[in-house]
């Protein structure tokens, strides 16, 4: 199929099960077994789970007494975050062999654009298939890729073959590709979205292509331009070296319940100076505060207040952050609380950004 707009070679690498599987590879005794990274302690939250202990359900950000009942045999291992970012530096500097044009969205996974690539190799299916070798020779850990015209396709065609593979979507496969693809694998759509669309008649990409634009506008907003768009393999974000963040947040979660907004006001005290830190670090500011409450039910609750001018003072988050707290009554006792800060005066460089971003027409060999 043509397309009347700019193709891209781009892969998307993750790795598999990257905080287990470095567990496993680093402690041999691990290996085979089902292990959680995190959810150990009373009020713990499994970070990451091997494929073993998938098996049985266990799922990141799952509360670690579920995980236990879920797989009686579970280990959990304290993470090591230090580590993931030393093996996270080894697999980027990889990356970087073959393109400079490194989108990290993580720890463990990345967009590459290869169209133009350091080696000449006109392949990105082959580039792929060299990367996740490198990536398996140097730390031991195996790594799933997707390549394809642009970044979402990418990202879905890099779980399809999971764990250690690779799947390459060729320009004239997008449509066909998409057509066929189930909606809950669409990158962006949640549980909640999903819902949505089965009520709608939305079960595949070839249903929701057949809902005109305006249709889907009226029930999702702004985001059914987007799913207009992708479902026609149109997604013109380019690969972006830096990412410029859309918030800059910090949370605790706490070892026992907490019932009165009074206790509060030390935790609170205590992320806001985290968050000023790390605002500090990245000479970033900001507009909307959001606080964010996390109740013993797991039920979750945001307020949010955007100021006149920007901030990253630690009094001035904390002073609106207690605004949020006493802006309506708490609905049960608290097991988590955080703040951020988004309305970034990085936006104006975003979108500056998004602008200058040529676009290249080029003959394809995949």
């Amino acid at each position: 199929m043509d397309f009347d707009f700019p193709l891209r070679k781009i892969i998307h690498v993750d790795m598999d099960a990257f905080y287990a599987s470095v567990e496993q590879h680093d402690n041999p005794e691990l290996k085979g077994k089902p292990i959680a990274v995190g959810g150990g302690s009373k009020r713990g939250v499994v970070s990451a789970a091997s494929y073993e202990a998938r098996k049985f359900g266990v799922r990141s950000a799952m509360a670690g007494s579920i995980a236990a009942r879920n797989c009686p045999e579970l280990i959990f291992v304290k993470p090591r975050f230090d580590r993931y970012k030393e093996v996270s530096n080894q697999i980027r500097s990889i990356f970087f062999e073959w393109t400079d044009l490194v989108e990290p969205l993580s720890l463990d996974e990345a967009y590459l654009d290869v169209t133009e690539n350091k080696k000449g190799n006109p392949s990105a299916t082959l580039i792929a298939k060299e990367i996740r070798q490198k990536i398996f020779e140097k730390t031991g850990l195996t790594a799933s890729a997707g390549i394809s015209i642009n970044k979402f396709i990418a990202k879905v065609a890099s779980d399809y073959n999971k764990p250690n593979g690779q799947k390459t979507v060729n320009p004239e496969e997008v449509i066909e590709f998409l057509e066929n693809l189930d909606i809950r694998k669409f990158y962006g759509v949640g549980k909640v979205t999903a819902e949505k669309m089965y009520r709608l008649g939305i079960f595949t990409g070839k249903d929701l292509k057949e809902k005109p634009a305006e249709f889907l506008e009226q029930h999702f907003g702004k985001s059914g331009g987007h799913y207009f768009n992708v479902v026609r393999g149109i997604h013109l974000s380019a690969v972006k070296p830096h990412r410029i963040p859309k918030s800059v947040g910090a949370e605790r979660t706490f070892f026992e319940n907490l019932s009165s907004e009074i206790f509060m006001l030390e935790k609170l005290e205590n992320i806001a100076s985290e968050l000023e830190r790390r605002l500090q670090k990245s000479k970033i500011a900001g507009k909307t505060v959001t606080l964010k409450i996390k109740y013993s039910d797991f039920t979750l609750q945001t307020r949010s207040k955007t100021l006149p001018y920007f901030i990253a003072n630690k009094d001035l988050i904390l002073e609106t952050a207690k605004e949020l707290l006493y802006q309506s009554t708490l609905e049960n006792s608290v097991r988590l609380l955080g703040i951020s800060l988004a309305n970034l005066n990085t936006e104006k460089e975003k979108k500056t950004e998004e602008k200058e971003s040529v676009l290249v027409q080029l003959k394809f060999d995949f």
